[in-house]
């Protein structure tokens, strides 16, 4: 294989696994907030919607961390600054 392949086959499995082990992590996290937040509602009914406020923060920003990682993924598949510096040195 020349290297140019084989930085294509790196950036996708690096791509790959980040998005599959960096929403792991959220994923567990949302479960745990929405398990916790239907918790609290169910003893304090009366603060329903500021425990659903609450909640639906958290959640957006928990799930920011799998947006991180989405955002990780592309940029290593579509502008890897390794591509430049094989094209650029000849790689073969």
């Amino acid at each position: 294989m020349d290297s140019i392949t084989i930085i294509a086959v790196v950036s996708i499995i690096a791509s790959s696994g980040a998005i599959a082990i960096g929403t792991i992590a959220p994923a567990i996290g949302e479960m745990m907030a929405i398990m916790k937040g239907l918790e609290a509602i169910a003893q304090q009914p009366d603060a329903a919607n500021t425990i659903t406020r609450n909640l639906f923060i958290g959640i957006a920003m928990i799930e920011s961390l799998a947006i991180y990682c989405l955002v990780i993924a592309v940029i290593l598949i579509f502008t890897n600054p390794f591509w430049n510096y094989a094209i650029s040195h000849g790689a073969k």
